[in-house]
């Protein structure tokens, strides 16, 4: 199966420019998509873009990945109702570094002629002097041009600066530049792109007197309406610092069974017999949700690692199964904070877990009204400190800190408690 095929039945194409496909069917092509380096690191919206690449290298052509060191610092308004703040050359460069190592884990960079490459155009656009730029590029894009698009059009009434109208010619000119120094003849992106990226081919045809050739995805939606990638506590990022490995995995898990059908032609590598073979079970056993748990582990493990997806399971199942206090003392800081985020906390000190068992619950803690409350549920076998069932003659010590500074409280099957121990 050719490029362009793989993209159509997985339902990845919005837009394709006439003679596409016929380049891709005649030689390897080398084809590029760029990536915004405004925070150090990438969020699951450009899990489409990368997947794209991922396709292009896995069908014999050879990917680009763009990061913007320049377009970066003037923005981008497609999709924007207002400008956004511009970033200083030091974090740009910091920003680079980590989405660069983020892409290396799904691209493949030592695999001989089509191996991906990282570029960064500020390594060619700062070259250029404001007078060259519009002397050499400008005059090849009319005014009446750039302002028939949709980006720019969207704007006209709220304002647009110079900066950020001048957006789709530096884009524009990215693609020429590849095209002339890189041999690449398609540019890929998502469908708010198109615009920019038809620029692109018009400024190789008036100016490098040549022929290029574009790919845009659809805009990935959530079938209740709501926007991909994002929860009520903001993106989700491939960093799992900044999302953890539990909440990612979570994420992908919680999919509704319509949403799942499509992530997993987008996001996993699948074939479609296995997707049909998938997608049956699923359907004849849907309280199994199989292919959220498909999606689920073939994400994180790419993303993040085995192990990852190890504790990711583990954390799910110590508040939605049966699990352990060895599963719970297995659990990084990150992943431990991540599963109860929410619950009550206290914080005692460590002269305090020299109380009793009794006064610790009641006194130090306030989980129980009273030490009566207490001692009853203790003598129902209804209270567990790090998932253990207690009796009145539990002791505290520091041996039973998780992660050196927590401790787990759990009243009945569903309250928990976290506390915080200085």
């Amino acid at each position: 199966m050719n490029f362009v095929e793989e993209l159509r039945w997985r339902g990845m194409i919005h837009d394709i420019m006439p003679g596409t496909e016929e380049q891709f069917a005649k030689e390897m092509t080398s084809a590029y998509i760029g990536f915004d380096p405004t925070s150090n690191s990438l969020h699951i919206g450009s899990l489409v873009q990368i997947m794209i690449l991922v396709h292009l290298q896995k069908s014999g052509h050879k990917p680009f990945a763009l990061i913007g060191g320049a377009t970066g610092m003037v923005g981008d308004p497609s999709g924007k109702n207002k400008e956004r703040n511009l970033l200083d050359e030091k974090i740009l460069h910091d920003n680079l570094d980590s989405v660069q190592k983020q892409l290396e884990k799904f691209l493949d960079f030592d695999c001989g002629e089509n191996s991906a490459e990282v570029v960064n155009n500020h390594d060619w656009i700062k070259q250029i002097t404001f007078l060259n730029f519009i002397r050499d590029v400008g005059k090849h894009i009319s005014i009446n041009y750039m302002l028939a698009k949709d980006s720019v059009k969207s704007r006209l009434d709220t304002g647009m600066s110079f900066t950020e109208f001048s957006y789709q010619l530096v884009q524009g000119y990215d693609f020429y530049w590849l095209w002339k120094n890189k041999n690449c003849k398609v540019q890929l992106g998502g469908s708010d792109q198109w615009g920019n990226i038809v620029t692109g081919t018009e400024l190789i045809r008036r100016k490098g007197e040549g022929q290029a050739f574009a790919v845009t995805t659809p805009l990935i939606k959530k079938a209740d309406g709501g926007k991909f990638g994002k929860t009520e506590s903001g993106n989700i990022w491939l960093d799992k610092t900044k999302t953890s490995c539990y909440k990612f995995y979570q994420f992908w898990l919680n999919s509704s069974d319509e949403d799942a059908k499509n992530y997993i032609k987008i996001f996993t590598l699948k074939n479609q017999e296995e997707i049909a073979k998938l997608t049956s079970k699923h359907e004849s056993e849907p309280h199994l949700r199989i292919l959220q748990k498909e999606i689920a582990k073939e994400v994180t493990i790419r993303v993040h690692s085995k192990e990852d997806l190890e504790m990711a399971i583990k954390a799910s199942s110590i508040l939605f199964g049966k699990s352990t206090s060895k599963d719970l003392k297995s659990l990084d800081e990150n992943t431990f904070l991540s599963v109860f985020e929410g619950v009550p906390q206290f914080q005692i000190t460590k002269a305090d877990l020299r109380s009793g068992i009794l006064d610790f619950l009641a006194e130090k803690t306030k989980i129980f009204a009273s030490k009566g409350d207490a001692r009853r549920m203790i003598k129902s076998n209804a209270v567990s400190i790090n998932k253990d069932k207690i009796t009145e003659n539990f002791e505290l010590s520091e041996n039973d800190l998780l992660n050196g500074k927590y401790i787990l409280a759990q009243k009945g099957k569903k309250n928990y408690f976290l506390i915080i121990v200085s």
